[in-house]
């Protein structure tokens, strides 16, 4: 399964990348980062059908905000599962992610047993 991990600060790859070696290395997952909104959008674009399931994005990015990214990616994308970060877990931006189709919603720190487990549920789903 191929993850995508949008978020401006790129530290947060390394930290990924430790959080789920052991599903990366056994090949259970694939896990590609874009540090903008942009970026993303261009990465899933560029295959035409993306193999992507799944999208983990910050929403306080410069530019297109993970918001604003969500909902670009569910009128494009309507297969792919997207899921909210925010440092701030105000009820306001709960509800928009919530109410835009996101699947869940994670207030950082990042809770990785939490993400964790709602990929171990993507996975059983293949």
């Amino acid at each position: 399964m191929k993850i995508l991990i949008v978020d401006d600060e790129q530290d947060v790859e390394i930290m990924f990348l430790q959080k789920f070696r052991k599903e990366i290395k056994s090949k259970q997952l694939e896990v590609d980062f874009a540090f903008s909104g942009e970026q993303a959008l261009e990465m899933l674009g560029q295959s035409g059908s993306p193999n992507v399931v799944y999208v983990f994005s910050d929403i306080n990015m410069p530019g297109m905000n993970g918001l604003d990214l969500l909902a670009t990616i569910k009128s494009r994308f309507p297969h792919i599962l997207v899921s909210m970060i925010s440092a701030y877990g105000d009820q306001e931006n709960y509800n928009r992610a919530i109410n835009s189709g996101a699947k869940e919603f994670f207030t950082k720190p990042v809770d990785f047993e939490s993400l964790r487990n709602e990929i171990a549920e993507l996975l059983t789903d293949q």
